[in-house]
């Protein structure tokens, strides 16, 4: 499993910010035909990432292509169970993306509405948060 991760970063470790607000940009079906959309903030890791894209290339056998429109970019660090306070902070456990309500996550082109639907809807299955199915505005 090749998890995604940026090649070099500026800085190791980020502090934890908040999600605020909706998303203006990376909101429309761009690149294919039909898109996943979220609608709650979350962070996806690049774990749940891999799994939606490896089941929906599973379920298109080759037909269409799919389009992965996040990624992870925040590093989020962990400190090891029954540490004790201070001692700086954690090392690097997982490679996160931020999502606001609004993003596009995920875009399938070149099948049809039912497939594309059926596929998306195995991605949606691997989220942690609620997404929906929509169409290129024409």
């Amino acid at each position: 499993m090749s998890l995604q991760m940026p090649r070099r970063v500026k800085y190791r470790k980020s502090q934890r910010g908040t999600v605020k607000g909706n998303a203006t940009r990376g909101n429309e079906v761009s690149y294919g035909e039909y898109g996943l959309q979220a609608l709650q903030p979350a962070w996806i890791t690049a774990r749940q990432i891999e799994a939606g894209r490896v089941a929906a290339t599973r379920f298109l056998a080759n037909e269409g292509r799919l389009f992965v429109r996040i990624f992870p970019h925040k590093p989020i660090s962990k400190k090891p169970l029954e540490t004790r306070m201070g001692k700086g902070k954690g090392e690097t456990e997982f490679w996160c993306a931020v999502v606001k309500p609004g993003t596009m996550m995920f875009e399938i082109g070149g099948v049809g509405a039912e497939a594309a639907r059926q596929a998306l809807q195995r991605v949606a299955h691997k989220l942690p948060i609620a997404v929906r199915f929509v169409a290129r505005a024409t």
